[in-house]
């Protein structure tokens, strides 16, 4: 061998060290690294962002001739949706800085109990607020408060917790599932005596969905749901007003001119809208065609606006929630904030499907809003705090373990 090739033999290994060692600390490599774990981040942030930024005028548009129905100027109920919305921001901000999961924690059974007896207070007079056929506020004056969403995030906080420090004992079932049931029945069934069938649901849907993620059998969860079948049945059949939303529900437009006539306006909302929509203002649920066209059914007001593509890019903007959000929570290493991150998505996401699928006549209407579009101040400061949440989490990951 002569001493060329002994030179080779001998520095070709640590020229491959070297070139290794080149690569991963090159800038470019850092780079794509980066931004890779910063997609999930930016995709959230652009949801949340867009769904908000569009259910601003879209309410200026379902509300301004009401307004001046009712005696106020056009841009009443606009004004104070963007009181609403910059004091949502203000929570978010607050929540993405200042609430790391750590001592998010620390408010696991205060949170919760709170809740519930703010959703006892609503039933006490001089304190709840009666309107629309339903006691869900607290509050003097024009400052109202809605138990039921602080309800929400306190039920993933608790339950993020409980399956955080019980998930060796997924085996066991009371060890999980019990404690959330009591929860869950509790604060159920005081949302439901409001009443507030759709709130209850989506309580229901999250508390479900964590003890899935957190391992519990499907044959417990299976069990669990069949054995609570047939009380919600009897709740929702009780009430001669549920009764009638269900078999409206089925048809209609054999219920039309009584319980089935918003989802018909809804349905001739959406049909006007056509492809590419009439423009903002230019939809016949502007003129007072649809009732509570800004709350409950300002999907179909985005349907009458903006047609066929506005609808699908806002549900394409909840499918970018729901993938950033469970990315966030795969990504996760400390349980509680996955269970915490898959608890917020699911929130935001079951909610949406809910309201959603009430307007195009897929589900029984229960009158819920449309997470950051629809008009109301506590739904839209709750949501903006479990994504201020969600996307603090999402920054705080360290960029070696994602």
């Amino acid at each position: 061998m002569d001493r060329t090739t002994r030179l080779t033999v001998v520095t070709e290994p640590r020229r491959r060290v070297v070139r290794q060692q080149a690569a991963s600390t090159s800038p470019r490599l850092r780079d794509v690294a980066a931004t890779r774990t910063s997609l999930e981040y930016r995709v959230l942030f652009l949801a949340v962002a867009g769904l908000s930024l569009l259910g601003l005028p879209m309410v200026l548009s379902a509300s301004s001739v009401s307004s001046v129905l009712t005696g106020g100027s056009p841009y009443s109920l606009f004004e104070r949706q963007c009181i609403f919305m910059a004091a949502a921001v203000a929570v978010g901000l607050v929540a993405y800085f200042l609430v790391p999961m750590e001592r998010l924690r620390r408010f696991r059974f205060v949170l919760p109990f709170t809740s519930m007896a703010l959703l006892v207070a609503v039933f006490l007079p001089g304190i709840g607020h009666y309107a629309g056929g339903s006691s869900r506020w607290i509050g003097v004056g024009p400052i109202q408060v809605q138990p039921s969403e602080l309800m929400k995030i306190s039920i993933v906080v608790f339950a993020a917790d409980l399956l955080a420090r019980r998930s060796a004992r997924t085996d066991y079932w009371a060890a999980m599932v019990r404690p959330l049931l009591i929860i869950l029945v509790a604060s159920a069934g005081l949302i439901m005596k409001q009443p507030d069938l759709g709130t209850a649901i989506v309580i229901a849907c999250i508390t479900f969905v964590m003890m899935f993620t957190a391992g519990v059998p499907i044959r417990v969860l299976s069990g669990t749901v069949a054995a609570g079948a047939l009380p919600a049945a009897y709740l929702a059949l009780h009430a001669s007003y549920r009764r009638d939303r269900l078999l409206s529900f089925v048809n209609p437009i054999a219920h039309a001119s009584s319980t089935g006539y918003q989802v018909v306006q809804s349905l001739s909302t959406l049909a006007m809208g056509g492809i590419g929509g009439n423009g903002i203002g230019g939809s016949a649920a502007t003129w007072g065609f649809l009732p509570n066209a800004h709350t409950d059914f300002v999907f179909a007001v985005i349907g009458g606006n903006l047609g066929l593509v506005g609808s699908v890019a806002v549900i394409a903007l909840f499918g970018l929630f729901g993938w950033a959000g469970l990315r966030i929570a795969g990504r996760e290493q400390d349980l509680f904030s996955r269970y915490v991150a898959v608890g917020i998505t699911c929130w935001i996401l079951c909610q949406a499907v809910i309201n959603v699928g009430g307007v195009i006549d897929a589900l029984p209407v229960t009158g819920i809003p449309l997470p950051f579009i629809s008009y109301g101040g506590s739904a839209l400061v709750a949501e903006m705090a479990g994504a201020g949440l969600l996307l603090g989490l999402a920054r705080r990951q360290p960029v070696a373990e994602q």
